[in-house]
């Protein structure tokens, strides 16, 4: 994706966006309040705060109206989204639905679900807030649709803060896999959007492991990159791999396959060794009516010239053919680009507000500017997503 800092002249299409983008609010005003955001976060160079927005995108002091916007306005945000998720699955055609830890880091302790906490991304305890993002992704783009504020334990009992913070009553802490299971429930069953394969990373918590459980129980694809250290058999089972580590090794002593790949923004070409292997055992096969007979499989990379894998997955898609879940990685690998300017470019981490509903206000706006820029790319440079890996000779 092109960077942020367009000039107003580049923004002709975005009061077209986001009068679709913005039906659902109630008020001509909001949907105003809603375009001079999202427009602020496009074009304002730097810290994306509301003053800064007010004074180049209003040219007023205007501040105060923006901030009661986005903080306190009762608006809904779960239609804004709904609608840019529809907007993206049409023009991208994603090929995954890509989960993220975003960690917000903060000095304080009274902004929404603030707490000191381990962040398994960060593979460390931060004072924080933790949210998980799903991301719309295909091998020329991803962008963030839906989003989840992990709630710490502490804030279920700790009323003066729930209420200074304005977190709803029925808000309370929950594992991270039940947050992504329920975002998942609201795309795919309120929103009505297909389903794509879930790519997500457990390997610095294997306490998500239950969310593999909950995908099948729904029908839902997924490739998980787990810890070399994962079981796959019980204890002291005879004669059989006990870790995915010691059974991808097994593995890849009966042969590997060799693919390569160009980036298309660098140009550089990657080549690495897949080993593929179906884990013993029992399945989680499940043949109710409506129900497919789900197998797992053990996924790993091993560059060129490496004893060990670079990372390892498991999955219950078909491995016969390993270039299908590689395509899903390198959708997944959009999203490690695109993070980092989320965080920055497009203000992710600028906002400064402490309420429940202005986080999720500010984060639903985030989302539609960058998946307006994303809309855009697109459209401009006319991107076809069939392109297949090509096996190297």
């Amino acid at each position: 994706m092109a960077s942020t800092g367009a000039e107003p002249s580049d923004l002709a299409d975005l009061p077209e966006f986001c009068d679709e983008l913005f039906v659902t609010l109630g008020r001509s005003d909001q949907r105003r309040w809603a375009e001079t955001y999202v427009r602020g976060l496009l074009v304002v160079p730097g810290r994306k705060s509301i003053r800064r927005i007010s004074e180049l995108v209003v040219g007023r002091d205007a501040d105060q109206s923006l901030q009661q916007f986005v903080n306190q306005s009762p608006w809904a945000w779960a239609p804004v989204r709904q609608r840019l998720a529809e907007r993206v699955d049409r023009a991208l055609r994603p090929s995954a639905w890509v989960v993220r830890e975003v960690v917000f880091p903060k000095n304080g302790a009274n902004s929404v679900a603030v707490a000191r906490q381990y962040s398994p991304s960060a593979g460390r305890m931060l004072n924080c807030q933790r949210a998980v993002g799903v991301f719309m992704a295909g091998e020329h783009g991803a962008t963030p649709v839906n989003w989840r504020l992990l709630l710490p334990k502490a804030w279920d009992t700790d009323l003066a803060r729930r209420a200074k913070a304005r977190v709803p009553d029925e808000e309370r802490s929950r594992r991270t896999w039940e947050y992504l299971l329920d975002c998942f429930d609201e795309m795919t069953g309120t929103w009505g959007t297909p389903a794509a394969p879930v790519v997500v990373d457990l390997s610095g918590d294997p306490g998500m492991l239950p969310l593999l459980g909950g995908l099948e129980e729904r029908g839902m694809r997924y490739l998980a990159q787990v810890s070399t250290a994962t079981p796959v058999a019980p204890a002291g089972a005879p004669h059989r791999p006990r870790t995915v580590g010691q059974l991808i090794t097994a593995a890849a002593g009966r042969g590997r396959t060799t693919l390569s790949w160009r980036d298309e923004d660098t140009g550089a070409v990657t080549t690495s060794d897949f080993v593929a292997a179906t884990l013993p055992g029992p399945t989680a096969a499940d043949n109710r009516p409506g129900r497919l007979p789900w197998v797992r499989h053990v996924l790993a990379e091993w560059p060129i010239g490496q004893h060990r894998p670079r990372a390892v997955w498991t999955t219950n898609l078909g491995v016969t053919d390993i270039r299908e879940p590689v395509r899903l990685l390198r959708a997944a690998s959009r999203v490690e680009v695109e993070g980092p300017r989320l965080a920055e470019e497009f203000g992710l981490r600028h906002f400064e507000g402490r309420s429940f509903q202005g986080w999720h206000h500010h984060v639903t706006l985030v989302s539609a500017a960058h998946g307006y820029e994303l809309l855009r790319e697109l459209a401009t440079r006319g991107y076809d997503e069939g392109r297949l890996l090509r096996p190297r000779a």
